[in-house]
């Protein structure tokens, strides 16, 4: 009787077992959104194995970036980890197979300071790290923590790549669905263009106000239409400039810069449109304007609204007919310039004043995108100070 009871009791866990990878293999077939899976796999992981921490993250630039956690401080979910400022991780990335840390590893845990309870290093402790493969090529890793040394010692290298294989081919299928991307941002030596490392362009938050800007640039993006950009001062404008250019068809060509508040109506329109060799005082050789320079890429026109009246009818006829002259010129110039603008006023109600032009403003705003400030989206205030953490990390040469 008791051998039938104990027969019975490894029948059920293997059922328990199965039942969760099989759980893990369904996640692929239906329409879960990235964030969705990526929770839902970690969920199945840390009952699996029944560990304290786990976390996934995707791969890209040298570095791993937290998709999903559970059991870490949701900060950890702005922080972007280096592999060559992490060893484990670094090993991580290099081996290919299950990775068991000994408990006793000296090398550092990327996660020190950041589960809750405990806010010391954790010196003695489990550690399974396993690479997310795709096509042979590293796209992400799955990292398993408990706080038993010998947490994980049931768990035999086989069950863990089950487990590997399947949040691979999740993650896989979450990237191929998102086409995620680094954001860089192509750089002219002649003009001012937006020139920030890829991790600073980034976009960070997961709440809902973030979710919906992030499908209103994916849904514009591969256009040519041109977006008005609304939000208070300091929301993120440039970097939402910054995304649909960088997920456009346009992102191998310049994405130039004007800041029209920063321009003084003398020199407006030689900034927008150029000018030739004695146009004018000062002109001592002919100079392209940033519509020329932006030819075949984008021109973002940042404090649209501050662009002088004046100036407003010949940026109308630019985007109508996709011709300008340079100061001082006769000559017609044909460009292909996707224009992205933006602005802390409403334009609408500046145009109902007198201070914009209505036809330019309807011009403008064929795709109208609006950046909620951070007291709207809460939630994301602990991700992004886990992100600045880590850059202020960064600069001061602190190694945690």
């Amino acid at each position: 009787m008791t051998v039938y009871i104990v027969i019975m009791i490894l029948r059920a866990i293997n059922m328990y077992v199965q039942a969760d990878l099989t759980q893990l293999a369904l996640d692929l077939t239906i329409g879960l959104s990235a964030q969705d899976r990526f929770e839902r796999l970690l969920a199945v992981v840390r009952r699996r194995v029944n560990c304290d921490a786990a976390a996934l993250l995707v791969f890209k630039d040298q570095q791993f970036v937290p998709l999903a956690i559970d059991g870490l401080f949701t900060e950890v979910l702005g922080r972007r980890f280096k592999i060559s400022e992490h060893p484990r991780l670094e090993a991580i990335a290099r081996a290919g197979d299950v990775v068991r840390f000994p408990s006793d590893s000296q090398l550092p845990d990327p996660y020190d300071g950041l589960i809750p309870n405990h806010s010391d290093n954790l010196q003695v402790h489990a550690c399974i790290g396993l690479p997310l493969i795709a096509h042979d090529r590293l796209i992400g890793a799955l990292t398993i923590d408990g706080f038993n040394p010998q947490q994980f010692d049931s768990f035999s290298d086989s069950e863990l790549r089950v487990i590997s294989a399947l949040a691979a081919a999740s993650l896989n299928t979450a990237l191929l669905m998102q086409k995620l991307e680094s954001q860089v941002v192509e750089v002219s030596s002649d003009t001012e263009v937006l020139n920030r490392h890829a991790s600073q362009q980034e976009i960070i938050g997961q709440s809902t106000e973030i979710q919906s800007l992030k499908q209103q640039i994916s849904a514009v993006a591969n256009t040519d239409l041109s977006v008005l950009i609304t939000g208070e001062t300091g929301v993120g404008k440039e970097l939402v400039a910054a995304a649909i250019h960088n997920q456009s068809t346009r992102a191998d060509k310049p994405l130039i810069y004007l800041n029209c508040a920063a321009l003084p109506e003398s020199v407006a329109e030689s900034e927008l449109f150029g000018h030739v060799k004695g146009a004018f005082t000062g002109a001592i050789s002919h100079r392209q304007g940033k519509f020329e320079l932006a030819n075949n890429g984008t021109l973002f026109l940042d404090e649209i609204g501050e662009l002088p009246l004046s100036l407003q009818a010949k940026l109308l006829r630019v985007l109508q007919f996709g011709e300008l002259q340079r100061v001082g010129s006769d000559k017609s110039l044909k460009v292909n310039t996707r224009i992205i603008t933006a602005t802390n006023r409403i334009l609408h109600q500046e145009a109902t004043e007198g201070r914009f032009r209505f036809d330019l403003y309807h011009r403008l705003s064929v795709f109208p995108i609006h950046v909620p400030p951070l007291r709207e989206r809460g939630r994301d205030i602990v991700l992004l100070t886990g992100f600045f953490w880590n850059a202020v990390r960064r600069s001061w040469g602190s190694p945690m």
